[in-house]
């Protein structure tokens, strides 16, 4: 598992130890990327169930200004902390450990905005359309601002979501990909 690309490219990141996590594969990663653009001028990204951070740290690799990464287990956070200690830039991270749900209850009553959210939740437990319904109304995402899920196959979305455009959905073996714009 390595970043794809941008500034941190081909830094080499740790796995989180145990069988708890299940990291994104670097092809699947990279047409992910390549699905929100090559490169981002800026903003803030938020990774969810962050794992490794492999998703985050892309991010930021690719021009994003800040990521904050959010998952409950400690040692997905210790792992977490160690990827970002590679790319000599900790300032442009924050990492939280705890449940996604609380997370975003936090970063809500903070006023936090991002630009790009990433989520790839354990397959057997997604909630990621109650999610995107929250991401709307604790007004985490910034106008304009992209979404991007990474969900097993037994996910079925609607093919309107209320408050997003769809970009993007693309099926890749056991997992799917859904790229979201959040809409006026």
């Amino acid at each position: 598992m390595r970043v794809i690309s941008g500034e941190f490219r081909g830094r080499k990141l740790s796995a989180v130890p145990g069988d708890q996590t299940r990291p994104t594969a670097d092809k699947v990663k990279e047409s992910m990327f390549n699905m929100l653009g090559q490169q981002f001028g800026g903003g803030a990204a938020l990774d969810l169930y962050a794992g490794t951070g492999a998703l985050g740290i892309e991010a930021v690799s690719r021009g994003m200004a800040h990521a904050t990464l959010v998952d409950k287990q400690f040692a997905a956070i210790k792992t977490i902390r160690a990827n970002i200690a590679l790319t000599r830039a900790p300032e442009r991270f924050t990492v939280l450990k705890a449940p996604v749900d609380r997370a975003l209850t936090q970063l809500g009553a903070a006023h936090a905005q991002f630009d790009l959210i990433m989520a790839d939740p354990p397959y057997a437990k997604q909630e990621v359309l109650a999610q995107l319904a929250a991401f709307l109304e604790l007004d985490l995402i910034a106008p304009g601002g992209r979404v991007l899920l990474e969900t097993g196959l037994d996910v079925d979305y609607p093919e309107a979501i209320p408050g997003y455009n769809q970009l993007r959905l693309q099926k890749y073996g056991v997992a799917q990909v859904l790229i979201l714009e959040r809409g006026e």
